[in-house]
């Protein structure tokens, strides 16, 4: 299990826009289809990584808490499906199902989106605020797979509570730890 951190995109930028399939419904959608007034998440996970099964109930739970305050959650894969099949858009559908995802989860085949973004690793989220400026960027929160810590979301949270009461983000920006994006050779 590689350890690979965050690159920690610059506070302010645009969120480089994309258009990509959603492997729950089939549907092409674009980023300025989904983006929210409010807030945008954005994050790069996969079907095999410790760290995202790790979160990935703490991601729903997120999810659920937020999306009824007008936040928007997207998740992409970008993972090199030759080498790690288990990442194939198929069963990204499976998993969401299984997992529960309410969010759209895109395929990245061309892995053009995920390094528009500088991800790094799975997962690596990103918070836009309403004009797609990057608020934030960094770990859900401080939990590992075998640390012993509860996977609370706690800075992400903290994050969306400021930018939805229009203040700076207070977060402390930590940059996510998790397998690396599997690029293609």
């Amino acid at each position: 299990m590689a350890r690979t951190l965050s690159n920690m995109l610059p506070l302010g930028t645009e969120a480089p826009q994309f258009q990509l399939t959603d492997t729950i419904s089939g549907e092409v959608v674009s980023l300025s289809d989904l983006k929210s007034a409010r807030a945008t998440v954005i994050m790069f996970i996969c079907n095999h990584c410790p760290f995202v099964k790790h979160v990935d109930a703490g991601l729903v739970a997120l999810a659920n808490d937020y999306q009824s305050k007008g936040v928007t959650f997207i998740a992409i894969s970008s993972n090199d499906i030759d080498n790690y099949p288990q990442d194939a858009p198929d069963l990204m559908k499976v998993e969401a199902e299984r997992v529960g995802y309410n969010f759209p989860y895109f395929y990245d085949g061309t892995q053009e989106v995920a390094k528009a973004y500088d991800a790094a690793c799975t997962p690596d989220f990103y918070i836009f605020d309403s004009e797609l400026k990057c608020a934030y960027r960094g770990q859900l929160d401080d939990s590992r797979p075998g640390n012993g810590r509860p996977v609370t979301g706690a800075d992400m949270r903290l994050a969306l509570d400021d930018i939805l009461t229009g203040q700076s983000v207070s977060a402390p920006q930590i940059p996510s730890m998790g397998c690396n994006i599997k690029w293609m050779s």
